[in-house]
């Protein structure tokens, strides 16, 4: 019998607007425990709506929407988004807590013990690679790009969630910083078991990191699948999208020696 997905969402709709604006229209869709998935699209494609009803940060109009097997209507939304961890695209780091006080609020709010959550932060840095004696008493603004974000993905897991929405995350960071964080999310996402969803408009990001890639437009779920299944998708869109990372591939594989070759 196939397992319960984690997250399910099952002809999902959201308007805006008095409903003059379709956010999302009839999207359904599995996340398998254990899965990176990306999803993908242009602005106002309805990808950061789609990944905001799964903690109730929006509220559907239509459909059920399932986490952990539970109907999210159901659920506390305060309780529902502790347990899952959420990283936002600039790392949403509260300007007044230093480093351990941002990493260690989930935890403060659970009622973790002190010493656990004193702990819990500093494995969490180590985590993400950052020393726990120069940054865990720094303000968000002493801090680098690339470093906030390692903080907002520390602060992310610090419940120990199943699972992890991130929004962009990578997006504001330059090239070396973006890739860096990427290989090393995607490492302790299989290290740690995690369920991510992850929203981006770069689809050579989604097809380097995710498992699965879903492609959205205009509210609608258009396509779902591995790099592969993507590649024989007949959808324009979709080939428009692939366009990007394939000629990017062409070009630096004419650009830049094989290995050995120089």
């Amino acid at each position: 019998m196939p397992a319960t997905p984690l997250i399910a969402y099952a002809h999902v709709g959201k308007s805006f607007d008095n409903g003059r604006v379709v956010a999302v229209d009839d999207v359904s869709l599995d996340v398998a425990e254990g899965e990176f998935l990306a999803v993908v699209g242009g602005s106002g494609s309805g990808k950061t709506t789609l990944l905001r009803l799964a903690n109730r940060l929006i509220e559907a109009d239509r459909g059920q929407i399932a986490v952990e097997g539970e109907d999210v209507s159901r659920l506390d939304p305060i309780l529902l988004r502790r347990r899952i961890g959420y990283v936002f695209q600039n790392g949403g780091l509260f300007p007044h807590l230093s480093v351990a006080g941002n990493i260690g609020i989930t935890p403060r709010l659970l009622g973790w013990p002190q010493a656990e959550i004193a702990a819990r932060v500093d494995e969490l840095l180590a985590l993400v690679r950052l020393d726990h004696a120069q940054h865990r008493d720094r303000l968000p603004h002493e801090l680098s790009g690339g470093q906030r974000q390692r903080v907002g993905v520390a602060r992310a897991l610090a419940a120990k969630p199943r699972i992890v929405l991130m929004d962009e995350p990578f997006g504001a960071l330059d090239p070396l910083t973006r890739d860096a964080l990427g290989d090393d999310y995607r490492t302790l996402h299989r290290e740690l078991g995690l369920t991510t969803v992850m929203i981006t408009h770069d689809m050579t990001e989604a097809l380097l990191l995710a498992d699965r890639v879903a492609v959205m437009r205009g509210g609608r779920l258009l396509a779902l699948g591995t790099a592969a299944e993507l590649a024989a998708n007949s959808d324009a869109y979709v080939g428009e999208l692939l366009r990007t990372p394939r000629r990017q591939a062409e070009r630096l594989g004419a650009l830049l020696p094989r290995d050995g070759t120089a």
